[in-house]
């Protein structure tokens, strides 16, 4: 039974964390071709700068960041970097070692343990 719930319990968080990192990229190449569109059509030259995407999302979005960015916070302090994607890359990787990949060793410690 204790198996059972650890493993349900890794999964939603390892789903949790890979929704919002798909979410997150989506919006962030979404943000770069309207930027880059804009430049094309107003003749502006290249500026390889990123800009600051604003996005107020709905119920469901908001739900998976906010369940994603609990579940990342604890490797926060870890990265001292400005680089939007390499803290997202960072703490999706540490975030499915430690849910994925450490709830499903405890919980076959788990199912090991009591069978034995």
């Amino acid at each position: 039974m204790i198996h059972r719930v650890l493993v349900i319990a890794a999964w939603i968080c390892c789903g949790l964390v890979i929704a919002s990192f798909g979410l997150f990229t989506r919006d962030q190449l979404a943000g770069a071709s309207e930027q880059q569109t804009t430049e094309i059509v107003a003749g502006a030259p290249n500026n390889p700068t990123p800009v600051a995407v604003v996005h107020h999302h709905g119920q469901p979005r908001r739900f998976i960041d906010g369940a994603a960015a609990d579940l990342t916070a604890p490797f926060r302090s870890l990265l001292h970097t400005d680089s939007v994607w390499v803290t997202e890359i960072t703490e999706t990787i540490l975030a499915l070692l430690v849910y994925g990949l450490g709830i499903g060793l405890l919980a076959r410690y788990v199912r090991g343990g009591l069978a034995g």
